[in-house]
């Protein structure tokens, strides 16, 4: 009885978590009439709302407009502002060049050539599909990166399949030619029954049960490394990922005078040592878990190509050959897309001065990694996307008379356009990047930053390295159910008051927490490009949740080894800066 009595409760559960969330918890704001618990009311509201999903992410996130003012927490003007700040307006920037990238299907381009210059061998080739897709997804969304690599995938593990199956063919035909020979010196009765039991016995699929399983796990393991590699790609890249340019936002709006301690160079600096890690050692758990470890036939030591490698190296160049040869759009994209990486690492690097103070008096104080990324976007909307004509007026020649060539304009349209930016655009994360800073800007103002930070006290008798460790293990298993961006968004902040509570340097928590926000390995709906995956049919929950719960582990421990090694020195992490004072002044 009682499953019929909560089928109605589990039909309405989102209209009753949506409408009771908030009536339940209005005995805080009431009880305890404090701008900090008035906050604190919106936040675990939100948080409900997006770990629950009973409303869109990007509506949820429209809330500390409304109800920030209305409590008294936050004046409108100040919630407002936090929506397009100087740290989305990177993350914007950054977007523009990551469509203009996919527009021209450059992306696809530099992945086909890079995996026809890596080889086909089975480790070769998984090893080719993860190094393509996390350097994409250093630059593009990963889920647009998952999106095209997957048809890829599939196309080569189909004609591997095929040729496999083409040759188990011609090898039985070959056999039972053999056996004919031999039959046909016994007698008739036995021939034919021998016949009839030969024919009896060959299935739609020639392969063994053994084989058709062995190519199963292939086929699995192949399509699993292209999402992980997506999560792992964009861990690297200050925009890469959405938890990543939050890091940002909450740094710079909890700590003001952190003297950008996270830019493009610094976060470069820490996370891609760290993503090469994560990747050789996710390569070698997939290689292990779904192909072995038989080094002749992964690597394939021989110098010519069997059937299987030459039908999958003529896929790649098929696909190759649609895409025809290099335009001038796609020359000028890849140009204006190695200007913006070089004005970011040449920026600020640290150990000299960067063009911003070398070029422009004060330009450290001013100039921060949203210029280059908006003045490369600019570029795209004016450059042409063909050669300029420079072809000579004819006034001799009448209106009837001018040919198609004549008549162009000078200038043919640009690069990038708005309507295409205006549907690629995913302007659901942008607005929830501005909801979390609104609600990062609305804690450290009410004063809950210091509350929260106060009751943490007890914790500075842990280690560092201890605490470092545990939220990176907290973080990775609450993103499985939750949006990375929303889990990032909710718990730095308590992780900076944390952290000036008990007198570390904020990083030392932040970072590892940021980067566990992209491990979700899990589940397929733990994060888009795993659900991209999961919808082609190859894998299974149970195959994705054995392979991700190895994987979660693989990030927990290199990125406590990365916070702990190379991240003391460049961050100074043993020292409790100066301006992460300012939270617990207020």
């Amino acid at each position: 009885m009682a499953p019929n009595r909560l089928r109605p409760l589990l039909r309405y559960s989102s209209f009753a978590i949506l409408f009771l969330t908030p009536l339940l918890l209005l005995p805080l704001p009431l009880a305890v009439p404090t701008r900090e618990a008035k906050c604190g009311y919106v936040i675990i509201v939100m948080a409900v709302y997006w770990c629950t999903e009973v409303i869109p992410l990007a509506v949820t996130s429209l809330m500390p407009v409304v109800f920030l003012p209305l409590l008294g927490v936050r004046s409108a003007k100040a919630v407002c502002l936090q929506y397009l700040n100087n740290t989305n307006m990177l993350f914007f920037g950054g977007l523009i060049v990551a469509i203009s990238v996919e527009h021209w299907c450059l992306h696809k381009r530099i992945a086909l050539k890079v995996l026809m210059f890596l080889g086909v061998q089975p480790a070769l080739l998984m090893l080719g599909f993860m190094i393509v897709t996390a350097f994409l997804s250093m630059w593009i969304s990963n889920t647009a990166t998952t999106a095209m690599m997957v048809p890829i995938v599939q196309a080569v593990l189909e004609q591997l399949d095929s040729t496999e199956c083409d040759m188990t063919v011609l090898e039985q035909e070959a056999e039972q030619a053999n056996a004919t020979i031999e039959l046909e010196e016994k007698s008739t009765s036995v021939s034919t029954a021998a016949n009839v039991v030969s024919n009896e016995q060959v299935p739609d699929d020639p392969r063994s049960a053994m084989e058709r399983k062995r190519w199963n796990r292939i086929s699995k393991g192949m399509t699993l490394c292209v999402c992980y590699a997506a999560s792992i790609g964009g861990t690297a890249t200050l925009t890469g990922t959405g938890p990543n340019v939050v890091l940002k936002g909450q740094m710079n709006q909890i700590y003001p005078d952190n003297n950008d301690i996270v830019n493009f160079a610094s976060w470069f600096g820490f996370a891609f040592p760290n993503m090469i890690l994560m990747l050789v050692l996710a390569w070698f758990w997939l290689q292990c878990s779904f192909m072995g470890l038989n080094l002749k036939k992964s690597w394939g030591c021989r110098t010519e190509k069997g059937p299987k490698e030459k039908a999958a190296y003529n896929v790649l160049k098929e696909e190759m050959k649609k895409l025809g040869p290099v335009s001038y759009a796609e020359l000028n994209v890849l140009l204006l897309f190695a200007l913006l990486v070089f004005l970011w690492f040449t920026r600020n690097p640290g150990f000299v001065k960067g063009w911003a103070s070398r070029l422009f008096p004060g330009g450290e104080k001013f100039i921060t990694d949203a210029v280059p990324a908006m003045f490369v976007s600019l570029l795209l909307f004016i450059l042409p996307a063909e050669k300029p004509k420079f072809t000579g007026w004819k006034p001799n020649k009448s209106d009837s008379e001018q040919t198609e060539e004549d008549i162009k304009p000078f200038l043919s349209a640009p690069l990038l356009e708005w309507n295409v930016v205006q549907r690629k655009m995913p302007w659901s994360i942008v607005l929830l990047l501005g909801g979390g800073f609104a609600l990062a800007d609305a804690s450290a103002n009410s004063g809950l930053s210091a509350w929260l930070g106060s009751q943490m006290t007890p914790l500075g008798s842990i280690p560092p390295w201890a605490i470092a460790s545990v939220v990176s293990l907290i973080i990775a298993v609450f993103t499985e159910c939750t949006s990375n961006v929303a889990t990032a968004t909710l718990f730095l902040p308590v992780f900076a008051s944390l952290a000036t509570s008990v007198r570390i340097h904020p990083l030392y928590v932040m970072l590892p927490a940021t980067l566990s926000a992209s491990f979700a390995f899990m589940l397929p709906v733990a994060t888009p490009p795993n659900a991209i995956v999961f919808s082609y049919g190859r894998i299974r929950v149970l195959d994705m949740v054995k392979a991700g719960i190895v994987m979660n582990i693989i990030g927990v421990l290199s990125v406590s080894l990365a916070i702990n090694t190379w991240g003391r020195p460049m961050f100074q992490l043993d020292t409790f800066p100066a301006w992460a004072n300012i939270t617990s002044e207020q």
